[in-house]
């Protein structure tokens, strides 16, 4: 058996052993680690001249070990890591230098348990010795007699008397006899347990005919339920088998389904929104008049009415309503943009009575227009996440509010309280339900508030932390790849009280992932909480197996974690009343300044890169039950008095990939469900999606030059980067790149590559993601993972720079350049782009989204931002919000994150203070603003901003309210021509500039040639192509 020595550091990180070496500061120091790369494999790291050498230590067939060191040297094989260690004390070994000073490893402190929480209920199943061993280890060790004397004792303590003489007399033989023999059998790896089998057929022989005749008119009834007829749910093979658990199995998920099926065809079969009517005021001659909007979603009808009980003056149907516009200085301003009927375009100016029913109005406007969508697929999709701490407490006979984002903070309007939501995701913690019970608890909720009965995807538990995830019945056949996985971190990461259950899949050809974690509670405990989130991260099994090398938080375009995180108000027991003051009084940033998460989340070690919505709602913990006006911050124990301050322990984060549309439309947690000492909490979510794509388009090309990396590191080995998308046939992986040694310590790496997709349309390609993975040649583990977009490159040739990070830590920073050659294609408009943000604030103000640091200010220069002209002839920016969300940064997000979340895209001249940095491919003529809205020219002007004024880049994932909002500058250059304004035209319609207005190809742009016979093709230019020097390689 092995055994290991002080040496040996398990599976921590190799950051962390470069951190324990580097503190040895001794020329053969060393540690052994778990490979990150190969399972049942180690990493012998050595310290030498204040760098860290990695050797590989890989067991053959028979299990020996061996180390892959330098050529020439004879391979030895040991039997024990202990022996290998051993020799390798001895010089000319093949290693930089042979081992001499052992780095300790650090042991950790466990988690003591809670002594105020009830043990985990867990659900009912055969007991088991491996049960036996997880509950307890010591259980192992125990003779086989005490195991039967524990049941014969549970068995006195029962009422039998509902039992049969002959079953009574068959279970205490199993318990007398038979289940010693059953546990040796599962410790010798036999799972048949003969002893169970045996009893299970006494007590059934009478049951197994009885189901043989039962399921044929169970499976015709079921049939004659199922409308569509078609496999899936339900479906069940013909022959099953002779066993008996099979045929018990099937009979289950019969009445099961059956009984779903019941439900889902007794009057809930469609959603009926009802029409909701809206007062509003419009301005007629300067004067403010009073007019009622009535929004028919069913019938796809927009409603204009002086007066809320009289006769409709006009309506509009839903292809009819052409654009939603909201005002960005007036929060309940909103213009409606119109198609009349001579087909002209009209704008009609509304003042709600407040942002959310503005909110409110223009969200059932969206859901007109995606149910009567001609679309064969959804380009959007809303999502709803939920999370409570039930207190082993099951919970009241009403929470509606809960998945109606009722209660504080940024909540819905009572007008969206019908429109469902595409997915629900609900995550529990201290659960004592049954998964059947919470599932159908939940699956009853939904169906009273939306008529819809709603598709259970997945379900997973960890003793009492579940996720559930529902879906509409329409989109069942649209999700694919389906994981769900586990990871414990009780105490000695063993036991399942605390720890998380994850969810992934596949929507279309968008990847979706949702972790519901509890971590370890207690205010000083907060640097385990930040270590159970590492071990979550690197543990949970989730999303595509190819994507291996990427932890889970680089392997899903939207990333939801949500649960009771547990971290607390920093502040000194002493001000616990000063602390509920302030709640009372509603001013929460004081203490939201001491809230761990947000500190820890500031110092980047933890949800590094994550965005959490602004906190506008009291903590939701620790509450008196029954009552949400109360705060039980102290508890008696007989070590004295504990404190548990009011704290935001239950919280919903989210990481999605660059460039994508997801906008956070509630967050807040509700009043009046009052049986668990926390408030259960809840976010909605709108989130794009892509479809899955086939085109007989011509062969693209991705160009990605000029690529440097800077690895925080000091290991002293060669590096390459994999290349992973869905977009590409296969992992691409570069040359080895060249290095280059800085004094900080650093390691900078050149690279470049091109990559060739398996569809070039454009449709498909600018929803596509680059996952990029800098490895070691050494040992073939992951050194920096990051994400560039597609879509960052769709008008020409762009830089890029992405933060590198591995397991949830910064790593360094990737840098280069990215150009697209993709076939002749327009994209078409996207439910979000239904609705946008006016620019018409003239002064930036303070406050979010006002005041913008330097890491905020960007050049987007691949596209244009052109002046839209409304009826009244006046000029009025227009940014497109949904791609972005607001311009604000998401609340708690470092200073460190605020441009390296997403690709930061720049002018083509080299940084002065960097002379390293190759010359990019051309020079500017003109440096550009990107706006998610249509190419358009922009307008002529005579006069020139200053050179200080620059364009801001907007955070891709805020609300859809966001005040105060700074106006985007277009950028000229002096002594630059511009071109001149075509004739003023519906802006909806200006993706496709006419030729005489498009701007001239500039130098470096990709160029369509024509061949004799009029076909076009796509060449890089020559000058791009020749800038690259011997640093960048082409595969």
């Amino acid at each position: 058996m092995q055994t290991f020595q002080s040496w040996y550091h398990g599976n921590i990180t190799r950051s962390k052993a470069e951190d324990l070496l580097s503190k040895a500061a001794r020329d053969g120091s060393f540690l052994i680690r778990d490979s990150e790369s190969i399972q049942g494999a180690y990493a012998l790291c050595v310290l030498y001249q204040n760098c860290v050498y990695t050797y590989r230590i890989l067991p053959n067939e028979d299990k020996k070990l061996s180390v892959q060191a330098s050529e020439g040297v004879p391979i030895r094989f040991f039997t024990m890591l202990c022996d290998l260690v051993e020799a390798y004390y001895s010089p000319n070994m093949g290693l930089v230098t042979h081992l001499q000073s052992p780095v300790l490893r650090e042991e950790d402190v466990d988690e003591e348990p809670e002594s105020n929480n009830l043990p985990p209920q867990l659900p009912p199943r055969n007991f088991g010795a491996n049960d036996v061993k997880e509950s307890d280890t010591k259980s192992s060790e125990q003779p086989c007699k005490s195991l039967s004397d524990i049941y014969l004792a549970r068995l006195q303590h029962m009422d039998l008397s509902a039992l049969s003489e002959e079953h009574e007399q068959a279970i205490l033989e199993y318990f007398r006899t038979s289940i010693c023999l059953d546990a040796d059998q599962v410790q010798n790896g036999n799972p048949n347990l003969p002893g169970l089998q045996k009893l299970i057929l006494s007590i059934c022989k009478t049951l197994n005919s009885e189901i043989f005749h039962i399921l044929p008119a169970l499976e015709i009834f079921h049939k004659a339920l199922d409308q569509q007829l078609s496999p899936g749910i339900g479906q069940y093979p013909k022959h099953v088998g002779h066993s008996l658990s099979l045929r018990l199995e099937k009979l289950t998920k019969l009445l099961y389904s059956i009984e779903d099926k019941v439900k889902e065809n007794s009057g809930h079969r469609k959603s009926l929104i009802p029409i909701v009517t809206f007062e509003v005021k419009q301005e007629s001659l300067g004067l403010p008049t009073k007019m009622f909007l009535k929004v028919d979603v069913e019938s796809g009808k927009l409603f204009f009415k002086k007066s809320k009980d009289g006769p409709e003056d006009k309506y509009y149907v839903h292809n009819k309503i052409l654009q939603l516009v909201k005002s960005q200085k007036m929060h309940a301003k909103l213009v409606i943009v119109v198609e009349t009927e001579k087909e002209k375009i009209s704008r009609k100016e509304f003042v709600f009575d407040d942002t959310k029913k503005r909110e409110g109005f223009c969200q059932l406007l969206q859901q007109m227009k995606n149910k009567h969508s001609e679309k064969p697929e959804p380009d959007m999709i809303t999502v709803f996440i939920g999370t409570w701490n039930m207190g082993n407490a099951g919970p009241p006979h009403n929470i509606n509010s809960w998945f109606q984002c009722k209660g504080q903070g940024k909540t819905q309007d009572d007008t969206a309280d019908h429109i469902p939501h595409d997915f629900y995701v609900i995550g529990t913690q201290e659960d004592p339900l049954s998964e059947r019970e919470w599932a159908d608890t939940v699956k009853g909720v939904l169906r009273n508030i939306t008529n819809i009965s709603f598709k259970q995807v997945a379900i997973h538990t960890l003793w009492n932390i579940r996720i559930v995830v529902l879906t509409k019945p329409e989109h069942e056949n649209r999700i694919s790849h389906l994981f769900s996985d586990s990871v414990k971190t009780g105490i000695a990461n063993t036991l399942g009280n605390k720890g998380a259950v994850g969810v992934s899949f596949m929507f279309n050809g968008t990847s979706f992932g949702f972790v519901n974690s509890h971590l370890t509670s207690g205010s000083e405990k907060k640097l385990r909480r930040n270590q159970n989130y590492i071990n979550i991260l690197r543990f949970l099994n989730l999303g595509d197996k190819k994507l291996n090398p990427f932890d889970i938080t680089n392997r899903f375009t939207h990333l939801f974690w949500l649960g009771d995180l547990n971290y607390r108000v920093e502040l000194p027991s002493t001000d616990a009343e000063y602390i509920v003051t302030k709640i009372k009084q509603q001013q929460y940033q004081e203490l939201l300044s001491k809230d761990q998460l947000s500190m820890e989340r500031d110092d980047g070690k933890v949800f590094l890169h994550f965005d959490e919505e602004e906190i506008t709602f009291a903590p939701t913990y620790r509450f008196e039950r029954d009552t949400r006006d109360k705060y039980a911050y102290t508890k008696a124990k007989a070590t004295g008095t504990k404190y548990n301050l009011p704290s935001w322990c239950d919280r919903v984060l989210r990481k999605s990939y660059p460039l994508v549309h997801v906008v956070c439309q509630a967050y807040g947690c509700t009043n009046d469900i009052m049986t668990s000492d926390h408030s259960p909490v809840f976010a909605s979510f709108e989130v794009g999606v892509a479809s899955q794509f086939v085109s007989n388009a011509p062969q693209g090309g991705i160009q990605i030059m000029n690529c440097l990396a800077t690895l925080l590191t000091k290991s002293k080995t060669k590096f390459f980067i994999e290349y992973h998308s869905s977009c590409l046939e296969k992992t691409v992986k570069t040359l080895e790149g060249e290095n280059t040694e800085h004094s900080d310590g650093s390691i900078k790496v050149w690279f470049g590559s091109q990559l060739t997709p398996i569809i070039s349309d454009p449709e498909y390609l600018l929803d596509q993601h680059i996952l990029i993975c800098v490895k070691s040649t050494d040992c073939d583990e992951s050194y920096g993972e990051g994400c560039v977009a597609l879509r960052a490159a769709q008008f020409c040739y762009t830089e890029f720079q992405v933060a590198l990070t591995h397991h949830g830590e910064k790593t360094g920073v990737l840098t280069g350049g990215i150009q697209l050659k993709t076939s002749e294609g327009k994209p078409t408009e996207k439910l979000y782009d239904f609705i946008k943000v006016e620019r018409d604030d003239p002064v930036s103000s303070k406050g979010k989204g006002g005041d913008l640091n330097n890491s905020q200010r960007i050049n987007f220069y691949y596209c244009c931002l052109g002046s839209h002209r409304g009826e009244d002839g006046k000029s009025s920016e227009m940014f497109d919000n949904p791609l972005y969300g607001s311009m604000g940064l998401s609340h708690g997000r470092s200073k460190d994150q605020d441009h390296l979340t997403d690709p930061t895209f720049a002018s083509c001249k080299p940084p002065d203070g960097d002379p390293d940095r190759p010359p990019v491919p051309t020079p500017r003529n003109r440096s550009f603003t990107y706006s998610d809205a249509k190419l358009q020219p922009p307008t002529p002007s005579t006069s020139h901003p200053s050179a200080s004024k620059k364009p801001v880049v907007p955070s891709r994932s805020e609300g859809g309210m966001a005040p105060n909002r700074p106006r985007l500058p277009a950028k000229s250059r002096p002594g630059m021509p511009e071109p001149q304004a075509p004739k003023p035209r519906d802006y909806r319609d200006s993706s496709e500039l006419p030729s005489k207005h498009r701007l001239p190809a500039r130098p470096g742009q990709l160029q369509a040639h024509k061949d004799s016979k009029g076909n076009s093709s796509f060449k890089f230019p020559d000058e791009i192509l020749k800038s690259n020097d011997t640093r960048s390689f082409l595969l």
